[in-house]
C-alpha cells in the first residue's frame, strides 16, 4: 500500500478487522503488514509441530561380546543387530577383554571381521574396529 503514517495504517487495519504487524522494524521506513495475527501464530505452531513429527531420532544400541563367545551366541547377537539396523538404529559393538585376554586382541579382531561380513547386507561400518583401553569398538549404521 506504500508509505503511510502510522495512524492511517492503524485505521486501515481496524476497518478490515485485522492487526497491523511490524515485519521489519530495522528497515527505513519500518515495514508492516495487515493480517490476522492470531491465525498467523496458529499456522506457525502447526508448521513447527509438523516439522517435529517428521523428524526422526537415531538411537545407538550397544551389543557387548567377549573374544571367546561361542558360535551360536554370536548368531543370536547377529540377529539382534540385524533387528536394530532394520529399525534404523545405530549399533555399537563392544568387544570386552578381561585379564590376559587383551594379549589376544587379534582373536577379537577376527570376531569383529566375522560380524562385519555377516552384517554387510543390512548395515555399513561407520567406525572400523579400534582398541580403546580394554575394549574394541565398532559402530555400524543401517544402509540407506
Amino acid at each position: 500500500m506504500g508509505i503511510m503514517p502510522l495512524k492511517e495504517a492503524l485505521d486501515l487495519a481496524a476497518k478490515a478487522g485485522l492487526d497491523l504487524v511490524e515485519i521489519s522494524p530495522t528497515a527505513s521506513p519500518p515495514v508492516c503488514r495487515i493480517m490476522d495475527y492470531g491465525k498467523f501464530r496458529y499456522q506457525q505452531s502447526k508448521k513447527i509441530q509438523d516439522a517435529r513429527k517428521s523428524q526422526t531420532t537415531i538411537q545407538i544400541k550397544e551389543i557387548r561380546l567377549r573374544p571367546k563367545t561361542e558360535e551360536h551366541d554370536l548368531e543370536v547377537k547377529i540377529r539382534h543387530i540385524k533387528k536394530f539396523l532394520q529399525q534404523n538404529d545405530k549399533v555399537k559393538i563392544t568387544m570386552m577383554f578381561r585379564g590376559r585376554e587383551i594379549s589376544y586382541a587379534d582373536l577379537g579382531k577376527k570376531v569383529m571381521e566375522k560380524l562385519r561380513d555377516a552384517l554387510m547386507d543390512v548395515g555399513v561400518i561407520e567406525t572400523h574396529p579400534r582398541l580403546e583401553g580394554r575394549s574394541m569398538i565398532m559402530v555400524i549404521v543401517p544402509k540407506k
